[in-house]
C-alpha cells in the first residue's frame, strides 16, 4: 500500500522473519486470531520445507511474535471477517488482509533460500514513514533539579544506623537527595546498587535489575525542584555474609548548563 502520513492508521507495515536453527519466528504488526495465525504459519511452513535446499524439514517450529515493530489492530481469516464480531470489525484492511500477509511472508520465506537470497529479489525500498516528530508528548520537560543549601546531589537524607547488623530476609533502606530519573535513564548502568566489601575493594552484588532491590523516586511537591531516591534492599536468603553498602546513581539538570552525573553512598552495614 502507498504512504499517506495523514492517515490515522499505519499504511505501510513492516514484517520480518527471524530464524534460530529450526525455530522460525514470524514478526507480525498486529493481533492474529487463532485460525488466522495457523493459516499463516502453515503457509510459511510449506514454503520453507519445499524450498530452502533441504535446510528445513517437518520438525521446523514456526511461531508468531505479535505486536512487532508497529500495531495495526486485528487480523482475521476471510470467514471471520464476514461475521464482524470484535476481531473481525477491528481488521482494518478488509477481508483479504490475511491473504496479503500470507503472500508477503511467503515471499520472505522463499528469499530465505540462499539461491534466491543471492539474487536480491527480496529487497524493498518502501519503508514506514518516521512519525516521531509528529508525536505529542504529555510529559513535562525537566526544567531544574536542586538540593537544599549546603546539600549535594547524592548526599544521604536518611542513612542506615551506624554499626547496623542485618539478617537474611530483613530490609535495609536509605534515602538520598537525587534528581529526576528522566535526565538520564541509565540504560547502560543502574540507578541503584548493592556492593559488598571484598578486602579493600567494593564489588557489585545487586542492581535495579534484581527483584530484591527497589529504587523509589519521589518529590516533596509537584512544583518542587528537589527530589529523593529511596533504596530498599530485601536481603536474599542466598546472600554471601559480609559488609555491604547501598549506592545511588543519577543525573541532575541545572537551570543553565549541561546535565551532570552524581553518585551517593550509604553507611556500610553487616549481613550475617
Amino acid at each position: 500500500m502507498g504512504s499517506n502520513e495523514s492517515s490515522p492508521v499505519p499504511v505501510i507495515l513492516p514484517i520480518q522473519i527471524m530464524r534460530i536453527g529450526q525455530l522460525v519466528i514470524l514478526c507480525v504488526p498486529g493481533e492474529f486470531t487463532t485460525m488466522a495465525g495457523r493459516r499463516l504459519r502453515d503457509a510459511v511452513k510449506d514454503v520453507l520445507i519445499s524450498g530452502g535446499n533441504g535446510e528445513f524439514n517437518a520438525k521446523v517450529h514456526i511461531v508468531l511474535a505479535g505486536l512487532t515493530n508497529t500495531y495495526s489492530q486485528y487480523v482475521t481469516k476471510f470467514e471471520e471477517y464476514q461475521v464482524p464480531r470484535f476481531s473481525g470489525a477491528s481488521t482494518l484492511y478488509g477481508p483479504q488482509t490475511l491473504s496479503a500477509y500470507i503472500q508477503e511472508f511467503q515471499k520472505i520465506a522463499t528469499a530465505m533460500d540462499p539461491m534466491v537470497a543471492n539474487k536480491g529479489s527480496h529487497q524493498t525500498n518502501t519503508l514506514p514513514p518516521d512519525m516521531l516528530d509528529k508525536q505529542i508528548g504529555l510529559l513535562l520537560v525537566v526544567i531544574l533539579d536542586s538540593t537544599p543549601p549546603g546539600v549535594h546531589f547524592g548526599d544521604v537524607s536518611s542513612d542506615i544506623t551506624a554499626n547496623s547488623d542485618f539478617r537474611k530476609g530483613s530490609t535495609v533502606n536509605a534515602t538520598f537527595h537525587t534528581a529526576c530519573p528522566r535526565n538520564d535513564l541509565l540504560t547502560d548502568g543502574t540507578f541503584a546498587l548493592v556492593e559488598r566489601l571484598n578486602g579493600d575493594n567494593w564489588i557489585p552484588g545487586y542492581d535495579d535489575d534484581d527483584w530484591s532491590l527497589r529504587f523509589k523516586w519521589s518529590r516533596p511537591s509537584k512544583l518542587s525542584p528537589e527530589s529523593f531516591a529511596t533504596l530498599e534492599w530485601t536481603i536474599p536468603e542466598d546472600v554471601v555474609p559480609g559488609v555491604y553498602g547501598l549506592w545511588d546513581f543519577g543525573a541532575s539538570k541545572p537551570l543553565i548548563g549541561s546535565i551532570e552525573h552524581f553518585t551517593g553512598t550509604s553507611r556500610a552495614f553487616a549481613v550475617r
